[in-house]
């Protein structure tokens, strides 16, 4: 006869657990419950998150053969081997929640998942290389050191390790453009080119405004994210700002000036219609991207059926040896 002490307890019970969890700021980690809209959540956010990374590595790797020196080859190279990185990391967390990453991979490449809309603009000179890591990568901390903080565990401690060297990928952007800002006046063109051109796609990296966001209320209720995609965006502008005083270029927005009465700086409304002609594949580069996502992973196939095949063999031998 089945005692009480060994049932699983009602369902009521594990939400009233799961929601004390999350409201005593605490993890919430893999052999938890945790809700189907919750479990749902992460998985979205985190494939897009990992895809991002994987997509992320395009527009600037196309620059690691034109780069120019051999210092500027090596920096761009390990920075695209952290994105690859970075993308392991997520997949691994996603994983976590019982979704395996070649699924994540077919969804992808399927048209049922997304990864950021940043991605889909190009690289046009070897400034935007800066550009990105300048301002995009800033974007990228502004919105990931708070992930740091979420609720689920395995998420969180991936985010330490990737702000960490995202932190360092801004720095490199930064050092990089403030070397052309000390040019010549085409190189100093070439970036103020770049700036007018990733500026408003940059702000727009952190979601459409709060009242068009329909996923950000629940993440932030359930504590996988911290602050709102406004407020981030806000606070991206207020980190940005004296960082363009200091490196001699004008950000493309009329309607940018400090607010004497609040401390922050008002600035204007990026085009939204834009943001969503991307993300529905609209793109300047979305085409692109997704075919060369395709072939990659087509090409990749034989190196991973060579990996099952070797794992399945040493699993044999493990047997065999323990059986012996």
């Amino acid at each position: 006869m089945t005692t009480q002490s060994a049932q699983a307890p009602p369902p009521e019970r594990l939400q009233e657990d799961f929601d004390a969890t999350i409201a005593h700021d605490q993890r919430i980690e893999p052999r938890d419950w945790m809700p189907d809209g919750y479990r749902g959540t992460l998985v979205r956010q985190i494939a897009q998150h990992a895809h991002s990374e994987i997509i992320g590595m395009q527009p600037e790797g196309e620059w690691i053969g034109r780069a120019p020196s051999l210092r500027r080859k090596a920096i761009l190279l390990a920075k695209v081997q952290d994105e690859a990185g970075h993308g392991l990391y997520l997949y691994s967390a996603a994983e976590t929640l019982g979704t395996d990453r070649a699924e994540l991979t077919q969804r992808l490449i399927e048209g049922r998942q997304k990864y950021s809309s940043i991605f889909n603009y190009p690289t046009l000179t070897f400034a935007d290389v800066g550009v990105i890591g300048w301002l995009v990568d800033g974007a990228a901390i502004c919105n990931q050191v708070p992930l740091c903080r979420s609720s689920y565990g395995p998420y969180a401690r991936a985010m330490v390790r990737i702000c960490k060297e995202e932190s360092f990928h801004q720095r490199q952007g930064y050092e990089l453009l403030m070397t052309m800002m000390r040019g010549t006046d085409a190189q100093r063109e070439m970036v103020q080119d770049a700036v007018d051109r990733w500026w408003w796609p940059s702000l727009m990296m952190f979601g459409p405004p709060d009242d068009a966001s329909p996923n950000s209320a629940r993440s932030m209720a359930w504590k996988i994210k911290r602050h709102s995609n406004d407020e981030l965006r806000r606070r991206f502008v207020d980190m940005t700002v004296p960082q363009a005083e200091k490196l001699g270029v004008t950000l493309p927005d009329p309607e940018l000036r400090r607010n004497e009465q609040s401390g922050r700086y008002d600035f204007g409304t990026p085009d939204w219609d834009e943001l969503t002609r991307v993300i529905k594949g609209d793109g300047p580069c979305n085409a692109e991207r997704m075919r060369r996502r395709r072939s990659a992973h087509e090409d990749g196939a034989w190196v991973r059926e060579a990996a099952t095949a070797h794992a399945a063999k040493q699993a044999a031998r493990a047997r065999k040896e323990a059986a012996a």
